[in-house]
């Protein structure tokens, strides 16, 4: 991951001492809060290596006992005690198919998969192309088929006669539409979290114009394209500084600036914290190719699937206007909002995600 661990010399760890009290209180604070930050994220990301070890090729397997983690959960006061037995018996599906966003992986619905794992039900979570684990070039992908290929290849290894949930967050909303079009027949349910739940002929990017300009003006002017055939060649990919992540997908999670407040007055929010750690050592470059295609969707195949959307009310990366629009022109079966949710409720709001995801799994 990059960090190192530096054995100091007597003489070193004097003349450091020396230096760290001339620094004024301000500054000790600063490194406090710094170094504070830096345990995290090493934390997280031994968490997220013992996580991957639990990933066969680009899908997770079940995870197990998740009793220790219920207690720290940042969310509202929902009951955690397991459901009745014939909660179970009254589903007719119940495997989840969980969806990353663009920059993600199968790394972030670590809190999804145990909670409902813990419920009696079972879940994969995939790694598209170029994401994750999967060590494919992002560079090279150019299509939304390329990208979806986990979940295609998924679908199709499915018994004739099963049906799962696919789950899809953020530009994974393409994906799963993509995979509607497909394959109706392997799907129950489409749930688009926070999502790109475009219409036919519609390209994924054009859903976040209002945060990031036209595709036009974003493919000639922004700083965070990748060019990874050469400068003179069509930008392939791009990515957020930190500090526009934090702001985009992670704005209800405690900043180094309030962490010291938050530990004092709420030590569970600490879990968020430690959540944005692990993003940051963990996000990968987001491919264009795939987001700016138009998806040919026909209400044949696309249209016969039952579509849910999770509305996320604190979101800066798709607004709430925006997600209002989506479901306004392309309506689906049943809305459902998380208050106080950013871009990222599997980490913002853990439990009102998964009291809505298994809401959905039980409608007949």
């Amino acid at each position: 991951m990059g960090n190192r661990f530096i054995c100091m010399t007597k003489k070193e760890v004097k003349e450091n001492g020396s230096r760290s009290k001339r620094m004024g209180r301000s500054q000790r604070k600063l490194l406090a809060e710094e170094e504070y930050l830096h345990k995290q994220a090493l934390s997280m990301a031994l968490h997220q290596h013992q996580l991957s070890q639990r990933f066969e090729g680009s899908m997770s397997r079940r995870i197990g006992s998740t009793s220790s983690r219920r207690r720290n959960l940042p969310d509202d006061p929902i009951s955690n005690e397991k459901q009745a037995p014939d909660f179970l018996e009254k589903m007719i599906t119940k495997k989840f198919i969980l969806i990353h966003g663009e920059g993600f992986g199968a790394w972030c619905w670590y809190k999804t998969i145990a909670l409902l794992e813990e419920s009696g039900l079972l879940t994969t979570a995939l790694d598209l192309t170029g994401s994750g684990i999967d060590l494919t070039d992002t560079n090279s992908i150019a299509t939304l088929a390329e990208y979806s290929k986990p979940l295609i290849d998924h679908l199709q290894s499915l018994p004739e006669d099963e049906k799962v949930i696919l789950v899809g967050h953020s530009s994974g909303g393409a994906c799963i539409s993509y995979a509607l079009e497909h394959f109706p027949q392997k799907i129950s349910k489409a749930i688009f979290l926070c999502a790109t739940m475009v219409s036919n002929g519609q390209r994924p990017f054009d859903v976040f114009t209002g945060e990031l300009g036209s595709a036009e003006r974003f493919m000639q002017e922004s700083k965070f394209l990748i060019h990874g055939n050469g400068e003179d060649k069509p930008p392939t990919g791009f990515m957020f500084e930190k500090e526009q992540m934090k702001g985009l997908y992670f704005n209800q999670s405690p900043t180094k600036k309030n962490v010291m407040h938050y530990i004092i007055s709420a030590p569970g929010l600490v879990c968020s914290l430690q959540d944005v750690a692990l993003a940051m050592v963990s996000m990968r470059p987001i491919p264009l190719g795939p987001i700016m295609e138009k998806v040919s969707l026909s209400p044949e195949k696309y249209g016969t699937g039952r579509r849910f959307y999770i509305q996320t009310l604190d979101d800066r990366a798709l607004s709430p206007d925006v997600q209002e629009k989506l479901v306004r022109d392309n309506p689906p079966e049943g809305v459902f909002k998380i208050k106080g949710s950013d871009h990222s409720p599997f980490f913002s709001k853990p439990q009102s995600l998964h009291k809505i995801l298994v809401e959905i799994a039980q409608i007949p």
